[in-house]
């Protein structure tokens, strides 16, 4: 079997259509479905069943994604294997990040590396998932956990706090008339809505947010009180505290790689390089400052 032809059809399994797997790897609708239906032709057996609900793989298709799904991890080992022995510093490198971090805090270290080694082609995705190390969604993922998942290796680069922030003028309303704040409904992670579920109980959101920069958003727009990291909020000259970080909600920033990468130079010197810059800005993802909170 031709690995391009598998590896076409592990795309489409994966995403469940055509169009999908096409738009993963960045080629032709066209070009996608003709290799599928000449592998069909090929193997003289039907992979896929298209459906109106969409596309569903048949048993053959079921058996062929696993093989390929182990083709394509001895594959990528190897690659990891043999890209290790090679000092130079080049290659394709896929960088996975939340979003808060990635568009803020990290940009200015991401930009240097690639200015620093310009030959490695960098690639920033957005997320807040573990996206799949084996199948080469990313190469490096950076994570605030503090169970990385067993299955990767990797650095704890620094501890990342948290607490409740307000507009500056919403809490100084709030001082003066006193009563208790009004909360924000937030979805980004189960980190805050679990921290906003025990710190405010049954109380009926009418206003709901998924992304910190969201947050971030509607409290300059004087909506209430929600969490953030530090390293967001501290930056933010319309926010305020509302109360001292808690240390119990402290947080590991994690940069995590699959095992078959530990040889491969890019990796080692992506995760090196970020190592050394973000030791610059530990105190302020750690939450230690010394300008007025407003305590209530």
């Amino acid at each position: 079997m031709n690995w391009d032809d598998l590896r076409i059809f592990l795309a489409v399994a994966r995403e469940g259509s055509i169009s999908g797997g096409a738009r993963a790897l960045g080629v032709q609708h066209s070009t996608v479905s003709r290799r599928i239906r000449a592998l069909e032709q090929k193997q003289g057996v039907r992979l896929i069943d298209r459906k109106k609900s969409g596309y569903e793989l048949t048993a053959a298709g079921e058996i062929l994604k696993l093989a390929a799904s182990r083709m394509e991890h001895e594959v990528l080992q190897a690659d990891g294997d043999l890209g290790g022995w090679d000092a130079k510093l080049t290659g394709e490198l896929r960088i996975s990040a939340i979003n808060n971090m990635a568009s803020g805090i990290l940009m200015p270290m991401f930009a240097s590396f690639s200015q620093k080694h310009p030959a490695v082609d960098l690639h920033l995705l957005v997320s807040n998932k573990y996206l799949s190390l084996v199948e080469r969604e990313a190469d490096v993922v950076i994570r605030l956990t503090n169970t990385p998942a067993d299955t990767l290796i990797g650095n704890r680069l620094l501890t990342v706090a948290s607490t409740i922030y307000g507009s500056r003028s919403y809490l100084k309303q709030l001082r003066k008339e006193g009563g208790k704040p009004k909360w924000l409904g937030v979805n980004c992670c189960g980190f805050h809505q679990t921290w906003t579920r025990n710190a405010c109980g049954g109380y009926r959101h009418n206003f709901f947010v998924d992304d910190t920069l969201l947050t971030v958003a509607a409290l300059k727009q004087h909506m209430g009180v929600a969490y953030l990291p530090c390293f967001m909020g501290d930056i933010e000259p319309e926010l305020e505290r509302y109360c001292s970080p808690d240390p119990q909600l402290n947080l590991g920033l994690w940069l995590l790689f699959h095992p078959d990468l530990k040889r491969t130079a890019r990796v080692l010197a992506f995760r090196d390089h970020i190592a050394d810059e973000i030791k610059v800005q530990k105190e302020l993802f750690a939450g230690r400052r010394s300008i007025p909170e407003a305590a209530i």
